[in-house]
C-alpha cells in the first residue's frame, strides 16, 4: 500500500462542500470526500503548526511533553520506520516552519524538498518597492514578515507561481518518476493560512468589485480594528486560498488517477486547525500586541479539522462519527503498509474504523495548546465528548517565571497569562458553536469531564508537575 499524505495548514472544516459549505467552490476534494471515509468528529490534537506536526510524525500528543520547537532527535518518526520497512520516504513542503532555523521535520526521509518563500522565509533580499496592501496597524509583523513576504514573491506573475500550485505540482513529478517502488509521500503546504493573496480572480467568487484595503495577514486579536466591508473580503481571501488549494491538491490527486496507482494508493487530506475569522469576536489564533503574545481557547472553528481518508477497497463517501486526531495517523498508516509499531505511539489505529470493524477508537478528543509552562500562563486545553465540549485552563498558581515563545510563527515573543483557569462548559447538541458557558449549571458534568482529562495525561505519561498544574483550584 503506498501513502499519500497531503496537509494543508490552517484549512477550516466549515469551508468545504462536503462538510456542509454552500458557497465556497472545492470540487476536488469533494471528489476525493466521495471516495473516503469522510471523518466528522476529527480534532487537533497538539496546536498550533509546529506542535501539530510533531504529532503527525510521532503518532504522540507532543503538548503534554514539548512545544513549538525543533523535532528533538529522540523521537522515533513515521519516515524511519516507513523506510526501515522499505519504503521510499518523501516530503515536499512550502511550509516553512518546519524546516527553517533547524527545526529538521525532514528528519529520517529518503528525500525533501522546500519550496521556499512562504510567510517569514528569509528568502528575497532584493529591495523591492512593494506597498503594503493596507494600513500597518491592521497587519500582524508588517516589517517583519510581510515586507519580506513581499519580496518573496515578487516576481511571481501566473496561477502555477503559487506557492500551493508549485508545492503540488513538484509532488506529481516526484511521482511520475517514483511510483514504481512502494512510497510515502507527504506534501505539506501551508495554504490557506494567511498571506491570503490569492489569484485575484478567485477573491472575486466571493467578494467582486471589492475596491477597499486588502487586509491579507491580519493583526491577531480582538475583531474590532475591522470594518463590515473589510471583514467580508477577508473571508473573501481566505475563501479564494481554499479554492485555489482545492485546485491544486485536485491537480496532483488527477495526477494519481492518470497514473493508475490510485488501485494500491491510500490518500489522506487534513490540516493541523482552523483560524478565526471573526468568530468568537476574535481575528487569528492568538492575541499579538507590543511584542507580546497571548493564547485563547480552542473553539470549533479552531479544534474541528478536515479528514478524508481514501482506501482501495475501503468506504465511498462513507461518514463516521469516530473520534480522530493527528496522533492517530502515525499508527493508520503503520497499519495500512504493514510496518511495525516501535512501541512508542499514544495514537490508535483507524483502520478498523474503514474496515468498520470498530465505531470508535478513543471516547473523546483533547485539543491543547502545549501545557509545560505552568499555571501562570493560563493556557488552554480543549476536550470534546459525544455531548459536551470543556475548555479548561491551568490552575490559578502564581509566581510562575515569565517564558518567550516562538508560538505561532517562529518570532520570539514574551507570553502574557491568558487567565487564571477555570472552566468553561458547552452543550454540544443545543450550541455547536460552543458560544453559552453552562459550567455553572451542569458543573458534576464539567468536574467529571475534567477527570477524563487528567486521567488522560496521566495515561500517556504526562510529567507529574504538568499533571498537577492542570488541576483546577477553582472553578
Amino acid at each position: 500500500m503506498n501513502i499519500i499524505l497531503i496537509v494543508s495548514d490552517t484549512f477550516r472544516r466549515d469551508h468545504l462542500g462536503c462538510y456542509g459549505n454552500p458557497w465556497i467552490s472545492t470540487p476536488n476534494l469533494d471528489r476525493l470526500a466521495s471516495r473516503s471515509c469522510i471523518f466528522d468528529r476529527a480534532y487537533t490534537g497538539s496546536f498550533p503548526t509546529v506542535p501539530a506536526r510533531t504529532d503527525l510524525l510521532t503518532g504522540r500528543y507532543s503538548f503534554t511533553y514539548c512545544d513549538w520547537q525543533p523535532l528533538s532527535p529522540k523521537e522515533t518518526v513515521i519516515a524511519e520506520v516507513l523506510g526501515r520497512a522499505g519504503y521510499t520516504t518523501m516530503l515536499i513542503a512550502d511550509t516553512p516552519h518546519i524546516l527553517q532555523s533547524g527545526y529538521h521535520f525532514d528528519r529520517g526521509f529518503t528525500g525533501w524538498e522546500w519550496i521556499r518563500g512562504q510567510e517569514n522565509d528569509r528568502l528575497v533580499t532584493d529591495p523591492v518597492d512593494a506597498p503594503l496592501p493596507c494600513a500597518p496597524h491592521k497587519l500582524r509583523s508588517p516589517d517583519e514578515t510581510v515586507r519580506q513576504y513581499l519580496q518573496n514573491v515578487s516576481e511571481r506573475r501566473y496561477e502555477e507561481d503559487y506557492f500551493v500550485a508549485r508545492t503540488m505540482s513538484r509532488a506529481s513529478r516526484w511521482l511520475e518518476k517514483n511510483a514504481r517502488n512502494p512510497f510515502f509521500l507527504y506534501v505539506d503546504t501551508f495554504d490557506p493560512h494567511e498571506p491570503w493573496d490569492p489569484p485575484r480572480y478567485y477573491t472575486d467568487l466571493y467578494d467582486p468589485g471589492y475596491t477597499g484595503e486588502e487586509v491579507i495577514y491580519p493583526a491577531y486579536g480582538p475583531a474590532d480594528y475591522l470594518t463590515d466591508a473589510e471583514l467580508k473580503h477577508m473571508r473573501a481571501l481566505y475563501a479564494g486560498e481554499a479554492t485555489l488549494v482545492d485546485r491544486w491538491a485536485g491537480a496532483l490527486l488527477r495526477k494519481a488517477e492518470d497514473m493508475g496507482i490510485l488501485d494500491n494508493t491510500a490518500v489522506i487530506f487534513t490540516t493541523d486547525h482552523g483560524f478565526y475569522l471573526g468568530e468568537h469576536g476574535l481575528i487569528g489564533k492568538g492575541i499579538i500586541r507590543d511584542g507580546t503574545f497571548q493564547t485563547v481557547p480552542l473553539y470549533p472553528e479552531m479544534a474541528h479539522i478536515p479528514l478524508l481518508i481514501s482506501v482501495p477497497g475501503g468506504p465511498q463517501g462513507r461518514r463516521t462519527g469516530a473520534f480522530a486526531q493527528f496522533a492517530d495517523l502515525m499508527p493508520t498508516i503503520l497499519e495500512l503498509t504493514g510496518a511495525p509499531d516501535p512501541g512508542s505511539l499514544h495514537g490508535h489505529s483507524l483502520v478498523p474504523i474503514l474496515e468498520g470493524k470498530k465505531r470508535s477508537v478513543r471516547p473523546f478528543a483533547v485539543s491543547s495548546w502545549s501545557i509545560i509552562h505552568g499555571p501562570a500562563s493560563g493556557r488552554q486545553s480543549t476536550i470534546t465528548t459525544d455531548e459536551w465540549a470543556l475548555i479548561c485552563g491551568g490552575g490559578a498558581e502564581a509566581g510562575q517565571p515569565a517564558h518567550t515563545t516562538a508560538v505561532v510563527d517562529s518570532i520570539a515573543r514574551s507570553e502574557r497569562p491568558a487567565g487564571k483557569g477555570g472552566m468553561a462548559l458547552f452543550h454540544l447538541p443545543s450550541d455547536p458553536g460552543q458560544t453559552r458557558n453552562v459550567a455553572a449549571e451542569y458543573p458534576e458534568i464539567a468536574r467529571k469531564i475534567h477527570e477524563r482529562y487528567i486521567a488522560f495525561l496521566k495515561s500517556v505519561k504526562t510529567p507529574k508537575e504538568y499533571v498537577r498544574w492542570r488541576k483546577l483550584h477553582e472553578m
